[in-house]
């Protein structure tokens, strides 16, 4: 077969106000921004290059980390590119992450393995969820957001297994399973989290992961290991398989799905199984807290945006606390981020899905999320974090004030439904204080001008917990204004702490 459409040569990569870009450009240029598309997508591309980055040069500790920077990793980035440049051809005779054995398996059209298009007998509601017919560029994307968030379900044909003996794609009566999902997705939706740099090529060398990070996390017993794309395996439970289950290269490009391209859509099956947080191995960039008799993950919410989860996300600042979230992505960077930058982000996203007897899906409610929050370097620490602790706590604790508020204002009128209106109007509050969370972040701490800040974004929060009150609770008649004014919240003493 003739190989055509390199990833490295070819633009496909989506770039902030740049469009699409190469692999080699990637590398080439330091001034993109940072990834473009849905969060999703982002996340399955910000792996893979980092799955070559940590093939080209893995740093041994943060001394090496810091010798190398941005530029060294980008160099090593684009020899490693030009030494496999003949693997990463999207067809050809060894097609990009791609199985040509698996080509007994059925074809799926491209339609039915995106979350937000519509196919079936599945109601179009809107033209972003028709199907479309894609381009080599929108496949290539396509095929490698399936390596690490493809859906689980009846869309794979499991009937077709390359290792003989293997039943991890069979059910307890012999027959062909579902598909299991994606280890980077998980059963409901997990939110990933990593540090972002001004520019694309530091956000990649600040979350670039050192010898000494793999050692003490106790997770890839591989070691770094080698990306699929360098040897690619024969099946779902050859020895090749059995290394990429345990190594860092082999999560970061997980192979959940074995696919081969053609132009009408693909053969799809159901590829190697990675271990989930349950049985102690995840994405480095998910956060588990493994303080209970059952590990847990940080999953995506679109009631409760990722900016709100920045203390749980960052637990680990907590000095009297030894327990929580742990990401091994955040706690491995913070510290190297903060003595090496003056500013960086947290970006957290993700999409939540819903599951019904092993076929998960996207519903009304379902949507991906994202937030970046920005820190300055220079207060970063314990005071910092302390005080940020101490202003989302009472922020949530007003969130509660307010739904109880207007709970109680139904029930004086009698209303029975008082609870989904109660729910949208903490659902608000929350919209108008995310404009004003970046100016608390910044303002954090010690000093006399931040308390100042933060006593006059107190006022700010206030005013949108009153704000959205009189919007879900009417004054206009007496009985409205009487339930009003009995059910209407106190605020003194979230502006007046100390009193």
């Amino acid at each position: 077969m003739e190989n055509y459409f390199n990833l490295i040569d070819e633009p496909w990569i989506p770039i902030a106000d740049s469009g699409l870009v190469s692999l080699k450009q990637i590398f080439s240029d330091d001034t993109y921004r940072s990834l473009g598309s849905n969060p999703v997508q982002k996340m399955a591309l910000m792996k893979l290059l980092l799955a070559i980055a940590q093939a080209a040069e893995t740093p041994k500790d943060t001394a090496d980390w810091k010798k190398l920077g941005s530029t060294g990793m980008a160099r090593a980035c684009l020899s490693y590119l030009e030494k496999w440049h003949d693997r990463f051809y999207l067809y050809g005779e060894k097609p990009f992450l791609q199985l040509p054995a698996i080509k007994e398996a059925s074809c799926q059209r491209y339609g039915a393995v995106i979350p937000e298009v519509a196919t079936g007998n599945t109601t179009v509601l809107s033209q972003i969820q028709m199907e479309r017919p894609l381009a080599d560029e929108q496949k290539a994307l396509l095929l490698v957001t399936l390596m690490s968030f493809a859906m689980g379900g009846k869309k794979t044909d499991n009937s077709v297994v390359l290792t003989p003996g293997y039943r991890g794609k069979r059910n307890e009566r012999g027959k062909p399973s579902s598909g299991k999902p994606g280890p980077a997705l998980g059963p409901f939706g997990l939110l990933h989290t990593l540090l972002q740099g001004r520019f694309l090529a530091e956000t990649l060398w600040l979350n670039l992961l050192t010898l000494d990070d793999l050692k003490g996390c106790n997770q890839f017993q591989g070691g770094v290991g080698q990306p699929p794309w360098e040897h690619m395996p024969e099946g779902e439970n050859c020895a090749i398989a059995q290394s990429l289950r345990q190594s860092l290269c082999g999560r970061l490009v997980p192979l959940a799905r074995f696919c081969f391209l053609k132009e009408e859509g693909l053969h799809y099956s159901e590829g190697i199984a990675h271990d989930g947080y349950l049985q102690g191995m995840s994405d480095p960039t998910v956060s588990v807290d493994h303080a209970g008799k059952t590990p847990r993950a940080l999953r995506v919410n679109t009631e409760k945006k990722p900016w709100r989860e920045l203390t749980s996300l960052l637990a680990f600042m907590d000095t009297q606390k030894t327990q929580g979230y742990q990401c091994l992505q955040l706690q491995a960077g913070l510290d190297r981020a903060r003595d090496t930058v003056d500013q960086f982000a947290v970006w957290s996203g993700g999409l939540q899905v819903s599951s019904n007897a092993g076929e998960q899906y996207t519903t009304g409610s379902d949507d991906f999320v994202e937030s970046t929050v920005w820190l300055q370097s220079e207060y970063l620490g314990s005071f910092w974090f302390a005080h940020l602790q101490n202003e989302m706590t009472a922020l949530d604790n007003l969130a509660k004030r307010l739904y109880g508020k207007v709970l109680a204002y139904f029930k004086e009128q009698r209303v029975a439904e008082g609870a989904p209106i109660a729910g949208l109007a903490t659902h608000l509050f929350w919209q108008l204080a995310e404009r004003q969370f970046q100016h608390l972040v910044d303002h954090c701490g010690n000093d006399e001008a931040s308390c100042q800040a933060r006593q006059r974004l107190r006022q700010t929060f206030a005013a949108y917990l009153l704000q959205a009150y009189d919007r879900y609770c009417p004054n206009n008649t007496a009985r409205q204004l009487d339930a009003w004014a009995k059910c209407h919240p106190s605020i003194h003493d979230y502006l007046n702490p100390e009193t």
